[in-house]
């Protein structure tokens, strides 16, 4: 026969198992739902920054007149990245060389 003490402890200690491991299930799992959630708003502001920059970047165009010929897609490659950028800088000397040329004009 068994002492019903013993039993009781080892009910107790199986007790406390099962709910440990429950809650390092459950606590693991809300780590997992946390992380995601950062993840997803990490993203959803990087969006939304892209998006309000290029839309700022298109009024400033259309404020100078200047036709807005840069598009960027948010999942371009990096060969898109690096003509986008060179486009940008042949935007800027030409813009440059306008202000200057408008200079050039004023002062005369």
């Amino acid at each position: 026969m068994s002492n019903p003490v013993i039993h009781a402890f080892f009910v107790g200690r199986a007790i406390a198992q099962v709910l440990n491991e429950q809650l390092e299930d459950s606590l693991t799992q809300a780590m997992s739902e946390l992380g995601k959630f950062d993840a997803q708003q990490r993203e959803n502001l990087r969006q939304f920054t892209q998006i309000v920059l290029e839309r700022a970047q298109q009024e400033e165009a259309r404020a100078m007149g200047v036709s807005p010929n840069v598009t960027t897609a948010p999942n371009s490659p990096k060969g898109d990245m690096q003509a986008t950028i060179d486009e940008l800088r042949a935007e800027i000397a030409r813009l440059r060389s306008e202000l200057q040329n408008y200079r050039n004009q004023t002062i005369s």
